[in-house]
């Protein structure tokens, strides 16, 4: 799959869905870094796509950049509200709590 949509934006075709789907991809295949390398460009070309902000957090955790996956959470908490997209929101805010707990202790 990922060859696929790696082949596809070698084309030039590059939107928000491809670059979800790329960065879902490698996180799913423990390429966590690469994941966040799609996953930060699917959030700048849509600001409001939840779904990615949460993937992108995690991402980030998963590399060891904690202040940025806090970051992705908190954008992907507006994001997420803006739309009312609540279940993105919750689990957001789980991430959030565990990481703030993660950090004080």
């Amino acid at each position: 799959m990922l060859e696929s949509l790696e082949k596809m934006l070698a084309k030039g075709m590059d939107n928000p869905m491809l670059r979800f789907g790329l960065g879902k991809g490698y996180l799913d295949a423990d390429d966590a870094a690469q994941a966040a390398v799609h996953l930060q460009r699917c959030v700048e070309q849509d600001p409001k796509y939840s779904a990615a902000w949460k993937l992108l957090g995690k991402a980030l955790q998963v590399n060891g950049d904690l202040d940025g996956a806090r970051q992705a959470w908190e954008k992907g908490l507006l994001a997420a509200q803006a739309h009312g997209d609540k279940q993105a929101e919750k689990e957001m805010g789980v991430f959030l709590r565990k990481l703030n707990k993660q950090l004080s202790s």
